[in-house]
């Protein structure tokens, strides 16, 4: 397809899906799971029906054009047609991750003056309620999900007619506030950043042209359980919204693998940590059937045929060969836990790092690995079905200018880039300068315009040799290791590189089955020697990929995991890097004290 110039765009995000339902009004757009998980099916006109019925009780309610209205809950059809519903009646639809805490929920509330919230739970209600409490917070509404609220909102507005509804779905221009998105942050407070009615339309044009075998063919489908409270997940709701790509919604990511056997996605969107999950269950369920030594030899088939497909000679017969047999032994079987229809992935928010990179491709399943940040309406990059290549985060999507800064700071700018931080002038003038975004990762281009990420500006290690360290590249490998849940490198201002390790505590079961070894907890399993030696082995070959400057010489494996409920990931996954040092400072400290292993 090619992308119309901005007189011929959809007004506003509402004409854009609305357009997409009405030409799909007798096909299914949505589908979600009833109480026993069985797919129940959403028309076009079904879904603009829910919608439009929902917006009139919104307006019953009092809502106002250019009002914020908060959404807390986790990803669930309704949160799709509250989202569309308050766009329909001229508000910004805030979202809130459903794992806020009342600070935070008090914080996002009174920075986007949000006074009426809808929630999913009660649980919800009751933290909201409590910060509603306070007589200087502007919230005075929460509504639940589950105690019904949307066929309150239905009853309410049965009264105001459709022709109010569609004089306040045409407010909105492109140039109108369409969200405010709050970052999850690796440090310190989030900051809000408002996004256009232009950045999304634009952004889903331009995402249409390079993606349209993905998202256009017939049958096209997806599962999405990402939070939409993340901007990645927004941006893909709208996308898929105006494309027809059918929508399973799955709230709870315990189910995602059942539910691609059931839903046969053509497409996956996920985390690399989800990748990476998908990956070291099979090498367990191998593992459990004395089969992981095949396991393995067929995960190196499928990197090396993956590899060699990047060659001008290609595959030789006998790679093909033996990639046709571990293909009939373990392959296959990983494509049917996908869901057996899946040619395409597309992984963002994290480096997924090239083994995995490869080992999926080879088994048939191109995984699209992009980059962006929500100031950039989440995604700037991407790699292409036909463009390739492993490693990369592909190159820049329509609208998009590169620039890499002399420290190689990547620099972005196009249509959309965000129009400012919320009611934070200070920090937009320290992102935005000369018209250019901040990105504060750094990475570098090739001569085709292909992005390779190295790490975030700030997290860049500086040895007490004066050796800058990127961590990302050693966190990344051995994240892949089945046993290793999250990995941070440290160093800075110290003489060498080292490493603080968590256990994978799903995983740690099926791995010591496999290598014949008794049950333990995660704290025995840290003491003990065959663990230590398979982890140090892990360390090794991570750190082939770096010189031994930059090399991991000392490792601990910590005691407490890294969850969202502790406050050491973002509810995106990410690694609170400054938290995690801080809550391990004695752990940095003995990895350096003399004598230390």
């Amino acid at each position: 397809m090619t992308q119309p110039a901005r007189a011929d765009y959809a007004p506003n995000i509402v004409a854009l899906i609305s357009d997409a339902w009405r030409i799909r009004a007798d096909r299914v757009v949505m589908r979600h799971a009833d109480a026993e998980d069985r797919w129940l099916d959403v028309t076009g006109a079904e879904a603009q029906a829910w919608v439009t019925a929902v917006a009139k009780g919104l307006i019953a309610r009092g809502v106002q054009p250019g009002q914020s209205v908060g959404i807390m809950a986790r990803t669930r059809i309704e949160w799709s047609i509250i989202d569309v519903a308050v766009w329909t009646v001229g508000a910004l639809p805030v979202p809130i991750y459903d794992t806020s805490s009342a600070s935070q929920v008090d914080w996002i509330t009174s920075d986007a003056e949000i006074a009426l919230l809808v929630v999913e739970t009660e649980a919800h209600a009751e933290l909201a309620r409590a910060v509603a409490a306070d007589p200087e917070s502007p919230l005075r509404e929460v509504l639940v999900i589950d105690d019904g609220c949307l066929e309150d909102l239905i009853a309410a507005g049965v009264g105001i007619p459709d022709a109010l509804v569609a004089e306040r779905a045409a407010l909105a221009t492109l140039d109108s506030p369409a969200t405010i998105v709050y970052t999850s942050g690796t440090t310190g407070r989030p900051k809000g950043v408002a996004l256009t009615h232009l950045n999304f339309v634009r952004h889903t044009y331009g995402i249409q042209e390079e993606l349209e075998d993905v998202l256009l063919r017939e049958g096209a489908s997806t599962v999405l359980f990402l939070t939409l409270a993340h901007s990645l997940a927004r941006l893909v709701e709208v996308v898929l919204l105006a494309s027809g790509t059918v929508i399973g919604y799955c709230p709870d990511s315990r189910k995602l693998v059942p539910y691609f056997a059931t839903f046969h996605p053509t497409l996956i969107l996920a985390v690399p940590r989800v990748f990476e999950k998908v990956y070291n269950a099979a090498e367990q369920s191998a593992a459990d059937g004395g089969r992981v030594g095949i396991f393995r030899w067929a995960a190196r088939q499928s990197i090396d045929y993956s590899r060699a497909l990047e060659t001008p000679r290609g595959p030789s017969l006998a790679l093909r060969l033996r990639h046709r047999v571990a293909d009939r032994l373990v392959l296959s079987r990983i494509r049917a836990v996908l869901g057996g229809s899946a040619r395409y992935a597309v992984s963002g928010s994290a480096p997924l790092g090239e083994r995995l990179g490869h080992f999926y491709n080879g088994l048939g399943l191109r995984v699209l690995e992009g980059y962006g940040l929500t100031e950039v309406t989440a995604a700037s990059h991407v790699n292409r079905p036909a463009l390739t290549r492993i490693g990369t985060v592909g190159p820049p999507l329509p609208g998009f200018e590169v620039r890499i800064a002399e420290d190689g700071e990547i620099l972005l700018r196009g249509d959309m880039l965000f129009s400012g931080y919320h009611r934070n002038p200070e920090a937009t003038a320290e992102a935005m300068r000369d018209g250019w975004f901040h990105t504060g990762d750094v990475g570098h281009e090739d001569a085709d315009g292909y992005l390779s990420i190295t790490g975030r500006k700030k997290e860049i290690i500086v040895t007490a040799g004066g050796k800058n360290v990127a961590p990302a590249v050693l966190e990344d490998r051995l994240r892949g290791y089945a046993l290793v849940g999250e990995c941070i490198v440290v160093g800075d201002a110290r003489p060498f590189i080292g490493a603080l390790i968590t256990l994978d505590a799903e995983a740690l079961p099926g791995w010591l089955r496999g290598h014949g070894l008794p049950e333990m907890t995660p704290a025995e399993a840290a003491r003990d020697a065959t663990v230590r030696e398979h982890l140090d082995r892990a360390v090794t070959r991570a750190n082939g990929a770096v010189s031994r400057a930059e090399s991991i010489r000392r490792w601990e494996i910590l005691d407490d995991e890294l969850t969202v409920e502790n406050g050491r990931l973002t509810p995106s996954l990410k690694v609170r890097r400054a938290q995690v040092l801080r809550d391990f400072a004695d752990d940095v400290a003995q990895l350096y004290a003399p004598g230390a292993r």
